[in-house]
């Protein structure tokens, strides 16, 4: 099994900054695209930022030039770099990504259990 481990999720005020980690930890044999969605009261899940194994990467148009998604793959983690955070953002953000474990060769997909991010004053 593979499991999705997330922090720094927290409070914090309008324009100021935090930075989601995800770490994936199990049987993995490798990892392809990492993602993270987000999803607010009310609203669909939606994909905020996402990268490919080989560093290629995606934005929602609403984050594009405040966030920015890496990965480290010596750690299989990835992380979500949010600045100039609105409360618009405020929303439960969850880890996602596509893992090879040992003895299969196809990729499944894995969900981390959410972590809340608030953006108020």
């Amino acid at each position: 099994q593979v499991q999705l481990v997330e922090s720094g999720g927290g409070l914090v005020q309008p324009g100021g900054s935090l930075r989601l980690s995800c770490a994936a930890s199990g049987s993995i044999v490798s990892i392809g695209t990492m993602a993270w969605y987000r999803q607010a009261p009310g609203k669909q899940r939606e994909l905020v930022a996402a990268i490919t194994s080989g560093g290629s990467t995606n934005y929602a148009d609403s984050v594009k030039g405040r966030f920015t998604i890496s990965r480290d793959n010596a750690k299989n983690t990835v992380y979500l770099q949010m600045n100039s955070l609105k409360p618009d953002d405020t929303a439960v953000y969850y880890c996602n990504c596509d893992a090879q474990r040992r003895g299969n060769w196809r990729y499944t997909n894995y969900w981390g259990q959410g972590t809340q991010v608030a953006v108020s004053s």
